[in-house]
């Protein structure tokens, strides 16, 4: 039966699928994007008769796609902490989903393998900007402060790395990001060997700097929005940097917009970190809009609903 492994481009997806296969290698063809890039089982619409991995992908988003693998004679194992909807109940499809805020799709894959490669679970999970959970799962591993913060600074250039409309946009594709990463048992030997992690290290920098002199266009009790052109910079920045922003205000919410090409908005929205509820019930009530309780997104707002969005940005984290 064929092999297909199919992740998320971001820290969370790399680092689940890492630990998966340093458990149960195997030769596989991969599918990834762009971070936002969500319904990527729709690519597989002739594979049949296949293994088929998902990691980190919305089982809501991919329902169509996955179930017609699952009538072409796939079977399916599903890793994600996204909404995922009602379940199917079929024999092919095997589920590990759990959408609890604190947990993030690398530390599902953390309890599937037990634990052998944790480190990479806790990466992915400082990537995800769960500080607070990453920090509590490193104290299993005895690792001194230094080591930490080289995690949490991995654990961001990898999530860096996935935004962006378009693969054009990032610094290094997913696939290949993911196949040199691989190579690497410990994450701290990639962060202080790997080629790939010195370019994202300096081009990560570079970008920091640039969004760092942009002042916010609401700054309220709620929370603070920031609007950003649409330059490749930017879209390679906002969630890292939106990440950085909840981190400073942890009793308020933050979101970025960044303009599309098409003059439509693309935001990100990061809970209270004192209360990470609601960014997926802000963003799913409009178009496009989806993601978890504690980080959520819209793809393409339409630019005259930007009052209709800080109206509701601030309804939703006024308390």
């Amino acid at each position: 039966m064929n092999a297909i492994d199919v992740f998320n481009g971001d820290a969370d997806g790399i680092c689940a699928l890492h630990q998966l296969r340093l458990h149960e290698p195997r030769e596989a063809r991969l599918v990834t994007g762009v971070k936002r890039d969500i319904r990527l089982l729709e690519r597989l619409g002739d594979v049949r008769d296949a293994q088929v991995t998902v990691l980190d992908l919305s089982f809501h988003a991919n329902r169509a796609a996955a179930e017609g693998l699952l009538e072409r004679g796939c079977k399916l194992l599903y890793f994600d902490h996204h909404f995922a909807g009602e379940l199917p109940q079929h024999e092919g499809l095997e589920v590990h989903i759990d959408t609890s805020p604190d947990l993030c799709t690398s530390l599902l894959v953390d309890g599937y393998v037990k634990g052998a490669y944790r480190a990479w679970s806790v990466t992915a999970a400082f990537g995800d900007n769960l500080v607070e959970q990453a920090n509590a799962v490193a104290k299993t591993l005895g690792l001194t402060a230094q080591e930490l913060e080289g995690l949490h600074t991995l654990g961001e250039l990898l999530n860096y790395n996935a935004y962006g409309a378009s693969l054009e946009d990032l610094h290094i594709h997913p696939e290949v990001l993911y196949r040199a990463l691989h190579a690497y048992e410990h994450p701290l030997e990639f962060l202080g060997d790997a080629p790939e992690a010195e370019k994202l290290l300096r081009d990560f920098t570079a970008d920091m700097v640039r969004a760092q002199r942009r002042a916010p266009i609401l700054d309220h009790k709620a929370g603070r929005v920031f609007h950003y052109p649409n330059q490749i910079w930017v879209r390679r920045v906002m969630g890292v940097y939106a990440n950085r922003l909840a981190a400073e205000t942890p009793e308020a919410a933050t979101a970025l917009i960044v303009d599309n090409a098409d003059g439509s908005l693309r935001v990100s929205v990061r809970a209270p970190d004192d209360r990470p509820g609601g960014a997926d019930n802000l963003c799913m009530a409009f178009a496009g809009g989806g993601g978890r309780a504690a980080a959520a997104g819209i793809n393409e707002l339409p630019s005259a609903d930007l009052p209709r969005f800080l109206e509701a940005f601030q309804e939703a984290f006024k308390d």
